[in-house]
This record gives C-alpha cells, structure tokens and sequence, in this order.
C-alpha cells in the first residue's frame, strides 16, 4: 500500500510531500518521544504524532520513515516545512486523534 491511498482514506491535508504519496507504506509506528521512534520505528512506517517541530524530520529521514502524519489538527511549525522540503519526507495532517488514525491506517495494511 502506498501513502497516496492512506491520504485519500483518511482525507488527510497534504503539507508537502504531494509529489512522495507514492511511497510504499510496511507499516506504522505511533509515539511522541523520538528516541523511541529512533529505537523502534523501522523503514517505511508511517509514522503518526502530535509532534511539529523540525527534529520530527531528521529522526523521519534517519530511520526512512514513508510519511509522517500530524494528528488532531496540530500544524507543522515553518522550520519544519522547510525541512521536510530539504529531505523529501511526506509530512501529512489529520483532525482525527491518534488512536483513531492508527486503527485506521492498520484496517488498510492487514484487511
């Protein structure tokens, strides 16, 4: 599966990143704190937080997250579109919570 249909799904806003949706998604990862994301995220997860500023890129370039997805409405901080600009990385919104986002996106990977 790839981002593009989670963004059609969901309705998800794009920030940036509409030209990535094509990305493979493998799986999903949730959680705020990024040294956790770092210890156990794995590449191409979609990653779901509340988190908006500009380190969320770095760990989502690092770790070759698919797409980060910001929940219940929380806007990406200027610094951080800029970043996700410099490094490719899908940076999406949703009004839902997280939990509602991850039971979701989960349906979609494992029917």
């Amino acid at each position: 599966m790839n981002l593009e249909l989670i963004v059609e799904s969901l309705k998800l806003r794009v920030r940036y990143g509409a030209k990535n949706l094509k990305r493979e998604v493998t799986g999903g990862f949730v959680g705020d704190l990024l040294s956790d994301v770092i210890a156990n995220s794995q590449e191409g997860n979609v990653w779901i937080t509340r988190q908006i500023h500009q380190n969320i890129i770095a760990v989502a370039s690092l770790k070759e997250i698919a797409g980060i997805v910001l929940v219940q409405g929380s806007e990406p901080a200027a610094e951080t579109l800029a970043r996700a600009e410099q490094e490719g990385i899908p940076l999406l919104v949703s009004d839902l919570p997280g939990f509602e986002v991850a039971g979701r996106i989960y349906k979609m990977l494992n029917p």
